[in-house]
């Protein structure tokens, strides 16, 4: 199936050329990042240096924003753990070559962008890094490169590995087409029990799987080294002091609750303040312009003449983690609608008592396990959320009881990045046999 994917591409690829090429030509942002995912002219940032092959050259890839930071604590580990080794890092997009560049580049050797799935950019790739292992973070399934990598005997890697809801219905409807791309894998790392079962139901021989929990869980908190120092009010655009609510990756359908409710409750609290980091910083605009139909002055953190304002919008990517140590009361976003959810460790590992909706299906043990504890609470509505936001801020002893049992689930839960180090030696040791 994989021979017949990358028949299909190299046929396909001459016949959409004539239509990539006006883009590519017209677009400058597209013309480099498709040149340099191409491969062309960079040859001289792919070449490793010659190490005599006696220390390994570990390839890590990741591929947006999220998977990026997940990856950060591991690649701390691995550099800090093999301090000799060529450690290289890719992204898929923009934005996450944007945050690599920031968090991964001071512990790697090389930020580059990933190749694009086509055999001959992929091999290019394998023939210049000659990687001695290949470590993927969470998904970016591409049936070529994984093939290509497993046709050459890399040992290949899947880390933060997750299998929500709908990728499952999909994996078991295309079972034909995915199982042979899983198998290439030599080990796949799952967050939870749950997402391992998963695997093992598609037909994935058990030996190839193991549960080793979610890396997030060992993210350096904000302030430490190698993490983004924490955001300050001021640079927020936001007043010094009172309460702040902070509402993280948020969906249409649930910013217009979350502002209604602020507005609500403003009248009753003057000094609480709102942070509202969209998913889609491209909408900054008009969620300043829905919040000021509801009368509230908001004000844009990319925007340094923005007066102060009881309402702030994050429209920049990889600082809601820094801002989480501010927040008084966190909602994690895509819950309220039917999205799946997103990572609620990041304002748990802050020490912030965390809400969300009802559809974390992405997260539902992670979810589980803050609910079972008392460092979450759920709601469903416009009517729960502002009661129980309510109930949090009229108390704030409340807010930290809940705060501190998040916390106490993630210091629980750290060591993932030494559990995935030893497997990292293992996949190393049994090559260099």
């Amino acid at each position: 199936m994989i021979f017949l994917y990358t028949l299909l591409s190299a046929i396909l690829l001459p016949l959409l050329t004539p239509l990539l090429l006006p883009l590519v030509a017209w677009k400058k942002k597209y013309r480099l990042r498709i040149l340099r995912r191409l491969g062309f002219g960079l040859n001289h940032r792919l070449q490793v240096p010659d190490t005599g092959r006696q220390q390994p050259v570990i390839w890590l890839h990741a591929l947006s924003v999220g998977e990026v930071t997940s990856a950060l604590p591991l690649v701390q580990g691995l550099r800090s753990h093999l301090p000799g080794a060529t450690l290289l890092f890719s992204t898929a997009t923009r934005s996450g070559m944007q945050v690599a560049e920031e968090l991964i580049s001071p512990h790697v050797d090389l930020v580059f962008d990933g190749p694009l799935d086509i055999y001959w950019t992929i091999r290019n790739a394998i023939r210049l890094l000659q990687p001695s292992l290949f470590i993927l973070v969470e998904t970016d399934f591409w049936p070529g490169w994984l093939g290509q990598l497993h046709g050459s005997r890399i040992p290949v890697l899947l880390v933060n590995g997750r299998i929500s809801d709908r990728s499952l219905e999909r994996y078991r409807r295309f079972g034909v087409f995915f199982r042979p791309m899983f198998r290439c894998f030599d080990l796949l790392a799952m967050q939870t029990r749950q997402d391992a079962q998963r695997l093992t139901g598609l037909g994935i021989p058990g030996q190839r799987i193991m549960t080793l929990g979610n890396l997030k869980y060992d993210t350096c908190l904000p302030g430490r080294t190698g993490h983004r120092r924490s955001m300050d009010r001021g640079t927020l655009h936001l007043p010094e002091n009172g309460p702040l609510w902070i509402c993280g990756s948020t969906h249409p359908g649930e910013e217009e609750i979350i502002l209604a409710v602020f507005a609500e409750l403003h009248g009753q609290i003057p000094d609480l303040s709102l942070l509202i980091a969209p998913r889609d910083i491209a909408r900054a605009g008009e969620l300043a312009d829905m919040a000021r139909s509801l009368d509230l002055p908001a004000a844009r953190r990319s925007r340094k003449d923005d007066q102060e304002a009881p309402v702030a919008i994050l429209d920049t990517i990889g600082e809601l983690q820094g801002c989480y140590p501010l927040a008084s009361v966190a909602f994690v976003g895509g819950s309220l609608v039917n999205m799946g959810g997103h990572n609620p460790i990041e304002p748990a590992a802050c020490g912030v008592p965390v809400l969300f909706g009802p559809h974390m299906e992405d997260f539902s043990e992670i979810a589980a396990d803050l609910l079972h504890c008392g460092g979450a609470r759920t709601v469903t509505d416009r009517e729960s959320l502002g009661g129980l936001l309510a109930w949090l801020l009229a108390d704030p002893n409340r807010g930290q009881a809940m705060g501190q049992a998040a916390l106490a689930l993630v210091e629980e839960n750290r060591g993932v990045v030494t559990r995935h180090l030893a497997v990292i030696d293992d996949l190393l040791q049994q090559r260099a046999d």
